[in-house]
């Protein structure tokens, strides 16, 4: 069975990178979520009005382990993590309605959105008084849905664009770390193709990405699952997610069928930046979800900081407020921190192997150790070019695309229970400027 689950995993890893880009349309379908393999999945209604349920379910990780978690799931659907990622309009009324199944009293905050209501009330933090009336203590952040069918209807009006979390808001610590979190997307009101409302934070709609970044300890789940108490002391992450996957399975498609609850990929695929042919940057809108800094960290490429927690980068100028963006090459996105970034990957070097080739040559391939990770590698250096392979190596590039590793680059946080080069960890795909395969 292990095995049969590692094949299936492998299948539909080269399924994933195999499949060109689809297009992932901003706004997606009315009250669903866009059909695509790849890229950003938004939910979207006419009336901004989402229906969420709280549920218990099961994730899995590659090296076969099975973990208990809570999730917010559309309550037409099922359980998933992490939760839908709501994608709204800057300035409209928001409607949320949180029913719970769970098996304690649970709430959603909206952290950066002002005038929240619960109930019709504003949103504010619940207390309970002790027996003598004379101490209370704190129970939740916000309004909750109280446990075995409850709800709770939260309204607002959507702040400045970019990107939030939301997440639970009740007992935090513990109903966070079981997987009651997920995305919301403000876009402009008058160009949904921007971060914000700067037009030098546009970008191309078939290429927007969400990394929510997480943690689990199985520990804390288990005891949950067998309704015990946690020992927050001894508290010890052990696998760490993008979307609630965790490498190799990052790289699988969008509703992987093997991935029923972990319905979010992490693979990012793109072509090299042309002004002409291809002149605007993909986003990648990175969450933190978990307990501790995750320093994310992509190879071969700088990316452009244009937002945080839902603010762009810029002065206080009132006519043309100065642009405060920048490139980094380590995001570090802190608890509870978004960030917006820019994305593009351009051929600097221009190397051609007869016009421009790279002085150091590959060794040849009798003098390699190929093994699974270098058959991604087309063995040439060049884009859109393919070497030779032994004909007992299965080769998984296709017509000589690059992959870039992106992990974090808290080393322990790219591996899965130990075990390296798992964890918060995808890649991205450079495809040859003419497509794959190159024509």
């Amino acid at each position: 069975m292990a095995w049969t689950s590692r094949t299936r995993r492998r299948t539909g890893i080269l399924a994933a990178v195999a499949t060109v880009v689809a297009s992932v349309a901003v706004g997606a379908t009315t009250g669903a979520q866009a059909a695509t393999s790849e890229g950003l999945l938004c939910q979207t209604d006419p009336q901004q009005t989402f229906s969420l349920t709280a549920r218990s379910g099961y994730v899995t990780t590659p090296d076969g382990n099975s973990i208990y978690m809570w999730g917010y799931g559309m309550s037409s659907g099922r359980f998933q993590l992490p939760g839908p990622v709501l994608c709204v309009t800057a300035g409209s009324p928001v409607t949320v309605i949180l029913h719970n199944t769970l098996p304690e009293a649970t709430s959603i905050l909206f952290p950066g959105q002002k005038g929240v209501k619960a109930n019709g009330n504003p949103a504010q933090p619940q207390f309970v008084t002790d027996t003598t009336g004379t101490t209370s203590s704190l129970t939740s952040l916000v309004q909750a849905a109280p446990a075995d069918s409850g709800s709770v209807t939260y309204t607002f009006t959507a702040g400045s664009p970019g990107t939030y979390l939301y997440s639970s808001g009740t007992d935090v610590t513990k109903q966070q770390q079981m997987g009651l979190y997920g995305a919301l997307v403000v876009r402009p009101a008058t160009a949904a193709g921007q971060v914000n409302d700067r037009a030098d934070s546009a970008f191309s709609p078939q290429h927007e990405y969400v990394y929510l970044l997480s943690e689990i300890d199985p520990e804390v789940h288990l005891a949950v699952e067998r309704s015990q108490p946690v020992d927050w002391a001894s508290y010890n992450a052990r696998y760490y997610l993008i979307n609630g996957r965790s490498m190799p399975d990052t790289l699988a498609p969008n509703n992987a069928s093997w991935l029923p609850n972990q319905p979010y990929g992490a693979l990012v695929h793109i072509k090299p930046w042309d002004p002409v042919s291809n002149p605007l940057p993909a986003v990648i809108r990175y969450l933190n979800a978990g307990r501790v800094n995750y320093p994310f960290h992509p190879h071969g490429s700088d990316e452009r900081v244009v937002n945080k927690d839902g603010h762009a980068l810029q002065g206080t100028g009132s006519t043309a407020p100065q642009d405060l963006s920048y490139l980094k090459y380590d995001i570090d996105v802190m608890p509870g921190q978004t960030v917006d970034a820019l994305m593009d990957w351009r051929d600097v070097e221009h190397w051609d192997a007869l016009t421009n080739p790279i002085p150091t040559e590959l060794p040849v391939i009798t003098d390699q150790l190929l093994v699974g990770a270098d058959t991604w590698f087309s063995e040439s250096p060049y884009l859109g070019k393919q070497g030779t392979y032994p004909s007992n190596i299965t080769v998984n590039n296709q017509c000589g695309e690059y992959y870039h590793v992106a992990h974090s680059h808290a080393l322990q946080q790219a591996t899965n229970y130990g075990a390296a080069f798992g964890g918060m960890m995808t890649v991205f795909r450079i495809d040859p400027p003419a497509g794959c395969p190159a024509s």
